[in-house]
């Protein structure tokens, strides 16, 4: 048990003034009460009078075997087992002090993200880390986007065996590259990487086995093709075309009709230069930090579905813990002017993950946030589900 007395809350939505009393027990929080409660002798009290809390931060798209490096993705395959472990343990300690205590890992080298997850769940972990969702080696044609994490699935056979095998590891969500990706030479972008009847196959084998399906998505082909495959999360969603970005009032509207959550994966360190691939890709095609925020504020203003993630770990400009930064340097009123109500929330989980609070102006969170359990499809999407402080729902 213990309590933690802090001049102010923040609960995901408002901010709660005159002193707040949180409440926890274990790794859950149990109540919020005014700062003036008293409580029994025997409830240690960590006093924070001149801070505020909050829940812990939840970060949807990251890469915990990425260093923080320019260059990242290409070395992951040159790591022995050891050295991977090193660069994940430094990954999630960088997000862990910077608030994020429940991250979605969407691209690993053999399972190791969810070797760690099984740490962490158990106990075992070196330290107190964050909660981890994890996808696993993504699905990836033959030489496409990150097949060197080893996820090349070719052929409606060879698709379906890929997606059992993610279920015989229990991964949390499966993810699938639709299209190209800028740091895999020899990738397009702007094409897609499987055909409509592939792709409708991963979500179909995907769903029956109660799992979600997030699908990697630049290039405009790419986008409606996995709107028309039902997926359940469409993580960059560039709608790029080789003249621009390009999102028709058509896939608008069927990307919130559906509720298909879109990550957007905003955000970079100030000062950054971007890599010369992204760099040689903005230049050609207006690939642009501006006319990408710009997109997102649109479709946040028709209704879409957003999720606050990253891509940490993919660069220097992207390292972990990021995510902080990136919310307070994308979400300006004129990005994100405010939109109609949010249609109701999926059914409630079948197996709630545990909450936190983490502290905003000093150290870091010890335990995880809360969110949407993996036993349904909707566990892509990272919700609350406990009592106040908690973390609004994605949007």
């Amino acid at each position: 048990m213990l309590a933690i007395r802090a001049a102010r809350a923040f609960d995901g939505e408002r901010l709660i003034e005159g002193g707040v009393l949180v409440l926890t027990d274990a790794d859950r929080i149990v109540a919020v009460e005014p700062a003036s409660v008293s409580l029994p002798d025997a409830w240690p009290v960590d006093d924070l009078s001149d801070s505020t809390v909050l829940p812990g931060l939840i970060d949807t798209h990251v890469h915990l075997c990425a260093d923080s490096r320019d260059g990242a993705l290409d070395r992951i395959a040159g790591y022995d087992d050891a050295a991977l472990g090193e660069v994940i343990a430094l990954g999630l300690r960088r997000q862990l002090a910077a608030g994020v205590t429940t991250v979605r890992d969407l691209g690993d080298r053999g399972y190791a993200a969810l070797g760690w997850r099984q740490s962490v769940q158990e106990g075992a972990a070196p330290f107190p880390g964050p909660t981890i969702l994890a996808s696993g080696p993504p699905l990836t044609s033959r030489r496409g986007h990150c097949w060197h994490l080893g996820g090349e699935a070719e052929g409606l056979d060879g698709l379906r065996l890929a997606v059992s095998e993610r279920a015989h590891h229990q991964v949390d969500v499966v993810k699938i590259m639709a299209s190209g990706g800028v740091y895999t030479p020899g990738t397009d972008v702007t094409r897609c990487q499987y055909a409509a009847d592939e792709l409708s196959l991963v979500v179909e084998q995907a769903h029956a086995l109660d799992l979600p399906v997030t699908a990697h998505a630049h290039g405009l082909p790419a986008v409606d093709q996995a709107v028309r495959a039902g997926v359940d999360g469409i993580e960059h969603c560039s709608c790029l075309t080789p003249s621009g970005l390009e999102l028709p009032d058509r896939l608008l509207d069927a990307l919130a009709t559906a509720q298909i959550a879109v990550c957007p994966t905003l955000g970079r360190t100030p000062g950054a230069v971007p890599p010369p691939a992204l760099l040689a890709l903005m230049q050609r095609t207006g690939f642009t930090f501006e006319a990408r925020r710009q997109l997102a504020g649109r479709m946040h203003r028709a209704g879409v579905v957003l999720l606050a993630g990253s891509d940490a770990g993919i660069s220097a400009g992207k390292p972990h813990g990021i995510l902080p930064a990136r919310r307070s340097r994308t979400s300006s009123p004129a990005a994100c002017p405010p939109r109609p109500p949010s249609p109701p929330p999926p059914p409630p989980p079948r197996r709630p993950v545990d909450s936190a609070t983490a502290r905003v102006d000093s150290g870091p969170a010890t335990t995880p946030t809360c969110c949407w359990c993996r036993a349904t499809r909707w566990s892509a999407y990272p919700r609350c589900t406990g009592s106040p402080p908690s973390c609004s729902a994605a949007r």
